[in-house]
């Protein structure tokens, strides 16, 4: 087939397949003890995943006792009361498999990955360390796991390059109190002062089978699936349900800035807005925007900022969405002998820009185009972050409703041009956000 033909063929079907639908489905119950379960059948390999969702994080922690939620994402491998430490892994790797698990503000989230025919034994230590992990956790293995969590603190927040930006520009964003003023891995001083009975209290309150949701999903029977669920999940005790999460308001009424000194080599430029959390009005559009202005090479301000000026060496924006409040984050990186003032001159004006023209319909369409891809060729997956187990998962927690996949997608689907510019001028306001600049220590 010429070129020219095939390039008519992919005009010609590419309107048909934007209006594809995702089809993921499932089967819903809830335990005596209150854990929802799904199960979706996925027979493409012959593999399995058990994903499990606490519905937990950094934001449930309070004021002065920070870090919590992330010291359990440790503590959950090491060991429960039928599960000797070491064992969790070393039984996992026999069968081939593999596992982790993750802290975000609003959630803890844990997945193992094991052939098909290993599935009882992914439930067994899933539903272990649920209903048995206090039967073997000391004050001896809470100070090991609190010295590891502080290390990797050290590394990732006190020793990193840059890495102090994130802890700074949620302590601007956010109040004092908000839950999402501290960061996911906490403070130091906290982790120090938090009891052992500090730590015992935050699982018994939130790591329960009401304040829970598994998805089993792969190469399984639902039927024979749901009878190993019951088997391995129905003697762990129920449990309180937490009290609903408030959602405490947070504004910026002016622009804040603040410089620092690190052990860097280029000045780099965080600018920060609050903008609307995870799936309100606004939250999709926001995903455009950041796309249109820093989306790749070929983005407005990679375009100038990079390729035709020359001034920076890297710049990205994004919408950080979350289910209390989101930011939108615009963030550069300095040439040498350029500064952040540079930067920011030039991200305002392509700012300005864009709220008042809308982007061209290529533009758009080349925004649209890879988020719908994104959805593709997340749902291939079945286990694993952000695979179809993680994402039914994700939409139960955040909608109630597994199977949200075609609602999320169609948010972008409706989008026109005059909503990214709307959106660019109603959440990005240049005298209402954030600037923080990390700059180069001085030689003493």
């Amino acid at each position: 087939m010429k070129r020219a033909s095939l390039l008519l063929v992919f005009a010609l079907t590419m309107p048909a397949l934007a209006q594809t639908k995702l089809d993921v489905p499932y089967t819903q119950f809830r335990l005596p003890n209150g854990l929802t379960v799904i199960l979706h059948e996925d027979h493409s390999v012959p593999l399995v995943t058990v994903n499990m969702w606490y519905h937990v994080g950094s934001a449930r922690e309070r004021t002065g006792r920070t870090g919590f939620a992330h010291l359990f994402e440790h503590l959950m491998f090491m060991g429960s009361g039928h599960v000797k430490p070491g064992e969790f892994d070393s039984w996992l790797e026999s069968t081939g498999g593999d596992n982790n698990g993750s802290t975000q503000n609003d959630r803890t989230n844990y997945w193992i990955n094991v052939p098909a025919n290993a599935l009882e034994l992914a439930l067994f230590l899933e539903s272990d360390r649920m209903g048995y992990l206090l039967d073997t956790m000391t004050p001896k293995t809470v100070d090991a796991q609190r010295d590891v969590v502080k290390n990797e603190r050290r590394q990732s927040v006190e020793n990193q390059p840059y890495g102090i930006a994130q802890v700074l520009i949620n302590e601007m964003l956010y109040p004092e109190g908000h839950p999402y003023h501290w960061p996911v891995i906490g403070y130091m001083e906290d982790l120090t002062a938090a009891s052992y009975e500090d730590v015992v209290a935050f699982f018994k309150k939130y790591y329960t089978p009401s304040n829970a949701s598994l998805v089993v999903a792969g190469d399984i029977d639902a039927a024979a699936a749901r009878r190993a669920v019951e088997k391995w999940f129905s003697d762990v005790k129920a449990g309180p349900l937490p009290d609903p999460m408030p959602i405490p308001a947070a504004t910026l009424t002016a622009v804040k800035t603040k410089t620092v000194g690190d052990k860097v080599q280029l000045p780099r430029l965080y600018l920060g807005w609050l903008t609307p959390r995870h799936l309100a009005p606004g939250d999709a559009t926001l995903d455009v925007v950041a796309d249109v202005l820093a989306g790749g090479k070929n983005s407005r301000l990679y375009k100038r900022l990079v390729y035709d000026m020359q001034i920076a060496q890297d710049v990205s924006a994004f919408q950080a969405s979350a289910g209390l409040s989101s930011s939108f984050m615009v963030i550069a990186t300095a040439r040498p002998g350029h500064t952040a003032a540079e930067l920011q001159k030039v991200i305002d004006e392509e700012i300005k820009k864009l709220q008042s023209e809308p982007p061209s319909a290529h533009e758009l369409e080349r925004s649209l185009n890879q988020i719908e891809s994104s959805f593709y060729n997340r749902i291939e997956r079945v286990g694993g972050f952000g695979g179809k187990a993680d994402q039914l998962n994700a939409y139960y927690t955040e909608t109630g409703d597994a199977d949200w996949f075609n609602e999320d997608l169609a948010r972008y689907r409706a989008l026109s041009a005059s909503d990214i510019r709307a959106a660019a001028a109603e959440f990005l306001p240049l005298d209402k956000r954030v600037e923080l600049t990390v700059e180069p220590e001085k030689k003493p």
